[in-house]
């Protein structure tokens, strides 16, 4: 038969004091004898004693308990939003419940309700591309549990949020492709309803225009998933379509790849005919050929951030302080590689090498 678990008060009685001078010995009370601390420090070391971790939670109304919504665990950008995340909320002592949406605003609104009965401490949250309405947001925080919202967000909620400038981070994007003598630049964006795929879209066509060329409703492609397959067939059409086109933005880089993956089918040369860029720089982005140019977007740090401002809230709401929204911005760069370098037309052969003034390239 299995012995039970020791207790406080089991060990209390063993030694012929208090519960309570039991639990400030463990915790390390300077009131408690040293003696006596020793004596308990001791047995519960013999007894392997572990604090009942429910009963503690349950006296301080907490339960170390936080959880994330995500539309993709396998999404590279998301897997590095959650060791972000993760890795600080093991310095805290706080279990992560880590729930996938599949995109699908139902299964986000369920996975909500889910966490709230588990009585989270709170909630982190990247919107799937489906959400096009807040109510399920708004519940949480009208039963005051401190929200983040990351990467994909509503502006229309009061509430902390980490996230980058998707506006000037497509105008780089996109300002790079004109730099490099793109005149004729599609662009393959995300579904309508996530605000991060709104701002790309903008920051593409802000680049447009001031940089005086057409805009032209025709060269934007819509995604649905957001895909290899998307930027694969699209990339068809936009070929078939638009044959004189000599630049794509994609929404990602996993859409680029797609994009990539049929213009090397076709023996389209990228960059010199056609020049890539995609968002997020997956590690994907630096062994697929050509190499991606690409934004590259902190996905860690996102994490790490997004936890820090929960536990902010955590504690504020635990002290009884007003909830203060706040939104942080973190910085993105521009990832130049050769599917966007025109210059490489000097340099077609993988293995060749030219020698110039006794200087010599190797490719």
């Amino acid at each position: 038969m299995k012995s039970k678990e020791p207790t406080l008060k089991y060990i209390a009685e063993k030694l012929n004091i208090s519960t309570t001078t039991v639990s400030k010995a463990l915790k390390g009370y300077k009131d408690v004898n040293t003696n006596t601390r020793e004596k308990v420090l001791e047995l519960a070391k013999e007894l392997d004693y572990k604090p009942n971790s429910f009963a503690v939670n349950f006296r301080t109304n907490e339960s170390k308990i936080i959880g994330i919504i995500i539309p993709e665990i396998v999404h590279h950008f998301f897997s590095n939003v959650i060791n972000g995340i993760i890795a600080e909320a093991e310095k805290q002592d706080y279990l992560v419940i880590i729930l996938q949406s599949n995109e699908s605003k139902e299964m986000e609104k369920r996975q909500v309700e889910l966490l709230m009965n588990k009585r989270v401490d709170g909630i982190i949250i990247s919107l799937s591309n489906e959400s096009n309405d807040d109510d399920h947001l708004k519940t949480i925080l009208n039963k005051n549990i401190p929200l983040v919202l990351i990467d994909k967000i509503s502006k229309l909620i009061d509430c902390s949020k980490v996230i980058i400038d998707d506006r000037k981070a497509a105008f780089e994007a996109v300002n790079h492709l004109i730099q490099v003598g793109c005149k004729k630049i599609a662009h393959i964006r995300g579904p309508e309803n996530p605000q991060n795929a709104i701002d790309r879209f903008m920051g593409y066509k802000t680049a447009i225009e001031k940089n005086h060329l057409v805009f032209d409703k025709s060269l934007i492609y819509t995604c649905t998933k957001v895909s290899f397959d998307e930027g694969y067939n699209f990339a068809k059409k936009i070929i078939t379509e638009h044959p004189d086109v000599d630049g794509i933005f994609c929404i990602t880089d996993l859409v680029a790849f797609g994009v990539l993956t049929y213009l090397n089918e076709m023996k389209i040369n990228v960059p010199n005919q056609i020049a890539v860029i995609g968002f997020s720089n997956w590690f994907m982005s630096e062994v697929i050929s050509p190499k991606l140019s690409t934004i590259e977007q902190p996905g860690y740090e996102m994490g790490t951030e997004a936890f820090l401002l929960l536990k902010e809230e955590i504690n504020n709401l635990k002290n009884n302080e007003n909830r203060i929204s706040k939104s942080i911005v973190l910085p993105t760069k521009l990832i130049v590689r050769e599917s966007t370098l025109k210059w490489l037309r000097l340099f077609q052969s993988k293995w060749k090498f030219w020698t110039y003034t006794n200087l010599t390239f190797y490719i």
